[in-house]
């Protein structure tokens, strides 16, 4: 499993999205609030979250067997890199750490930013438009979602739709900020080629995810993006729980936007979890366990001793002479 496994728990964690550090338990105040609640686990996750740290977030999404199988299988199932993928890896990171590689690249980039502003930005909204009804198409006629989950999906689209519209991504102030932040976040980063990044184990990969992840937070700050209020402003709020299972409606603030979803998590082990996470993990597990299994039987015969005939073996002793 291993990548397959930590992208899988990571994006139902982060689509459970959760908790501001101001949260209680509905009806309890806070100083009764088991460390081993549904709440602490939200809260914990958020910190973990505006952090930038994914290993602890992944850490805290599974329960520790399979995070234990996680860090030890890490990079097992990846393909080793191909020769075009090794160079265009290595021309970029060269490219991005060369001496004031921000300016450079600006300069390059500036002829086709004006173009764009002259070709397109007065169609963005019509785009933004376009776009939006697409996604909003998608998900109502996704049959997983309640018409209340429809409902919140639909107004977080129109919101991130609404920031989209009215920011200039190609304001020169704008894209010089984004690309000194890119910039020295590949240098921080530290990886000159491809077969460097293959190399890593589980705990220098997160090293190196907390990098980018902060550099785009950065980069989405300088467009008005904030991340961490976004995070910040999560309330929730415990519906139900018998102990096995909980349900916790999450509220937050998408820019003005007010929205909310329930996630549903489960007790294993004293720990409290996100059901989705951990149904996700499930599957893939069994997944990959019927992948070994036809692996298995559609492997070739082993070579080690040689086919059996029945034509007796031919003799080097020449026959004799009557």
């Amino acid at each position: 499993m291993s990548r397959r496994l930590a992208s899988v728990a990571l994006a139902a964690l982060l689509a459970l999205f959760v908790v501001a550090c101001n949260n209680q338990q509905s009806g309890a105040p806070a100083a009764v609030v088991s460390a081993n609640s549904p709440d602490a686990t939200i809260r914990r996750n958020v910190e973990l979250l505006k952090a930038g740290d994914l290993g602890g977030l992944m850490q805290n999404a599974l329960p520790p067997a399979d995070f234990a199988e996680l860090k030890a299988q890490w990079g097992k199932d990846q393909d080793p890199p191909t020769d075009d993928e090794r160079q265009k890896f290595a021309d970029t990171m060269a490219r991005l750490t060369a001496p004031d590689a921000d300016q450079k690249i600006y300069a390059e980039l500036e002829p086709e930013l004006k173009q764009f502003d002259a070709q397109y930005q007065q169609q963005m909204p019509m785009y933004v438009a376009m776009g939006s009804g697409w996604l909003q198409g998608m998900v109502q006629q996704n049959k997983e979602l309640s018409d209340a989950d429809k409902q919140q999906a639909v107004a977080a689209i129109n919101a991130l739709a609404a920031w989209v519209q009215k920011t200039r991504f190609t304001e020169p102030e704008s894209v010089k900020k984004v690309l000194a932040i890119a910039t020295k976040a590949a240098r921080d980063l530290n990886l000159k080629t491809v077969d460097e990044v293959h190399a890593l184990t589980f705990d220098q990969s997160m090293q190196k995810a907390r990098i980018a992840m902060l550099a785009f937070k950065d980069a989405l700050n300088v467009y008005g993006f904030s991340v961490d209020k976004t995070l910040d402003s999560v309330k929730p709020e415990v519906v139900s729980n018998d102990g096995k299972t909980a349900t916790v409606k999450v509220s937050y603030m998408l820019f003005d936007t007010p929205l909310a979803m329930a996630t549903q998590m489960v007790n294993i082990d004293n720990r409290w979890y996100s059901k989705d996470s951990i149904e996700r993990v499930k599957a893939r597990k069994e997944e990959a366990a019927k992948e070994a299994a036809a692996a298995a039987t559609t492997a070739p015969p082993a070579a080690d001793a040689p086919p059996k005939t029945d034509t007796p073996p031919k003799s080097d002793t020449p026959p004799s002479g009557h």
